[in-house]
């Protein structure tokens, strides 16, 4: 055993350096103003309800490709995470590479939406935003990325729609929703969503997002918070940490039938290994996907496991299948230092070269 080196000179000064810490945080707190959602240049090309389409301003001196990039974001959170900061932006590192970024932003459904389904999503939504770009860019086809439950929308609708897509790709995507360390999947097995869904109609957006939370109820519920204190002298890392919480606690509504299908095609029924996935009057087939994939999951991710989304390799009908595994978690893909260092730089190159 070792002894505990408590003086009261070094706990004096600590108590002093947290007091200091947490005055000028209380400053900075107030004086933080509002807080953005999303920090590059964009226009609305296209509405339809709820969604908009927004297209990125290319940088100066950079020629977009041909090809029109469209990101397909969750339903379950809101798609500003790919755009969260200056410096740590998905969509700031894709406009470096010279691809021409578009985004569907989902809104935020009502009761007026609750009998959407997954075939109003991919089949309506999806594909009336994908013809947007075909007809103003004058392609047949367009590149897409589908970022976690939009990956798997963007899988579906490769696969209905071949002769739309050019090349996918699919970042922390979910395809065996069954692997033995998917805390989440455990906890939806029993439950009786049919009744949920007849009960309240749509699922609320706070029900869910307190879900997600309970996965990892001490560093993402307490420890964020202490750990907090260190960065409250800092105006900017205060400013970028309440950008985080704003997206965290920015929890859409999901519309009931929807969320109704997708639970109980893929979580309860594993759809995209076992089949049996419908949409409209069409069954999901991986097979169809015969465009080049790339498939990126994150190797700490606890929201989707790696072998969550290496399942993939061997499903789709492609012969240019690509993996890139990240050493970071289910966000950190998004925003950490590495990823703009890594990610991002590498879609762009994968793009470019099928381009």
């Amino acid at each position: 055993m070792f002894p505990i080196d408590i003086r009261p000179d070094k706990l004096t000064e600590e108590m002093l350096d947290y007091s200091r810490k947490l005055g000028q945080g209380m400053e900075n707190l107030l004086n933080a103003g509002e807080i953005d959602t999303g920090v590059s240049p964009k226009q609305v090309v296209y509405r339809e309800d709820k969604l908009v389409l927004y297209r990125y301003d290319t940088p100066e001196g950079i020629e977009p490709g041909p090809v029109p990039l469209l990101i397909v974001y969750a339903l379950v959170n809101r798609p500003y995470m790919t755009d969260i900061q200056e410096d740590r932006s998905t969509i700031k590192g894709l406009l470096a590479t010279g691809q021409d970024v578009y985004l569907i932003d989902w809104g935020y459904p009502d009761q007026a939406d609750r009998a959407l389904t997954l075939d109003d999503y991919i089949n309506g939504y999806i594909d009336r935003c994908v013809d947007h770009l075909r007809e103003t860019h004058g392609v047949e086809k367009v590149n897409l990325l589908g970022i976690c439950q939009g990956g798997a929308f963007s899988l579906m609708y490769s696969a209905l729609h071949p002769e739309k897509v050019q090349n996918l790709v699919t970042m922390v995507t979910p395809v065996d929703f069954k692997t033995p360390d998917n805390l989440l999947s455990a906890w939806v097995q029993n439950i009786d969503i049919d009744l949920a869904v007849d009960t309240m109609g749509n699922i609320p957006g706070e029900l869910l997002n307190w879900t997600f939370l309970s996965l990892k109820p001490f560093s993402l519920t307490g420890q964020k918070y202490v750990n907090m204190v260190d960065l409250l002298d800092d105006p900017n890392k205060v400013r970028n940490f309440l950008r985080m919480e704003k997206w965290i606690f920015d929890s859409p509504d999901q519309a009931g039938e929807a969320f109704r299908q997708f639970i109980k095609d893929f979580y309860q029924k594993n759809g995209f290994l076992n089949g049996g996935v419908m949409l409209g009057d069409r069954e999901v087939d991986l097979k169809h996907v015969t465009c080049p994939l790339l498939n990126i999951y994150a190797l700490q991710d606890h929201l989707v496991p790696p072998d969550a989304s290496r399942a993939l390799k061997g499903l789709t009908g492609t012969p240019d299948y690509t993996e890139l595994a990240f050493p970071g978690g289910h966000i950190g893909i998004y925003v950490s230092g590495k990823a703009q260092k890594e990610v991002t730089p590498a879609i762009g190159k994968w793009l470019n070269e099928r381009n």
